[in-house]
C-alpha cells in the first residue's frame, strides 16, 4: 500500500484597511466615535485603542482559503469574531470532506484527517477572534498491480486458511 498526504490547507484571516480616525493634533478624534460594530460593547479596555464597537479592523477583517480546491472563501469575505468559530470549522470540514471523497473515488482508505484552528486577539480592541484553520490529510490508497501487494495479499489469504474450523461437525 503506497501513502500519501492528500493535503495541508491554510485557511487564515487577512486584515485589509486602517485604523481609522484622523490624528490632527488639537482636533477630536470624531471617526472614531462611530458605532461600525452594532450591538458590540463601547467600553474601551485598558491599553486598547477602540471599544468592540468602534473596531475597524474587526470590521475589515477578511478570511481567504488558499487551496487549490473548490471550497468557501476561494474570494475574501468578512466573517465576524463572534461567529468565526463556526464558520472557520464549517469551512475546514469542507476540507476533510473532499478527502474522504477523494479516498472513496480513487480506491483509497483515509488514514488521518487533523483540522487545526488558530485563535487571535485584535490588537485594536482586544477580542479573541479564530484567525483561521489548518487541515492535514493522510489517505492511503492500495496499488492492486504492484508484485509485492500480491504476494502480499497471497500471504494473507494462506494465514486465514482454517481459522474457521469446526471440528464438532
Amino acid at each position: 500500500m503506497v501513502g500519501r498526504i492528500s493535503g495541508n490547507y491554510n485557511f487564515m484571516s487577512v486584515y485589509t484597511g486602517g485604523y481609522g480616525g484622523s490624528m490632527n493634533a488639537g482636533r477630536a478624534n470624531t471617526a472614531q466615535k462611530t458605532v461600525v460594530n452594532p450591538g458590540e460593547s463601547t467600553t474601551v479596555s485598558p491599553g486598547r485603542k477602540s471599544s468592540p464597537a468602534q473596531c475597524q479592523t474587526c470590521k475589515n477583517r477578511k478570511y481567504q482559503d488558499g487551496s487549490d480546491e473548490m471550497v468557501s472563501f476561494k474570494s475574501a469575505a468578512h466573517i465576524s469574531p463572534e461567529a468565526s468559530a463556526s464558520r472557520v470549522r464549517a469551512h475546514e470540514q469542507e476540507h476533510v470532506s473532499n478527502a474522504f471523497r477523494d479516498a472513496a473515488k480513487n480506491n483509497g482508505k483515509v488514514i488521518a484527517a487533523n483540522v487545526s484552528l488558530k485563535t487571535s486577539i485584535c490588537p485594536e480592541c482586544g477580542r479573541s477572534y479564530v484567525a483561521g484553520g489548518t487541515t492535514a490529510t493522510k489517505i492511503q490508497y492500495s496499488n492492486e498491480d504492484n508484485p509485492y501487494m500480491k504476494n502480499r495479499k497471497a500471504l494473507d489469504a494462506l494465514s486465514f486458511l482454517g481459522g474457521n474450523l469446526d471440528l464438532a461437525v
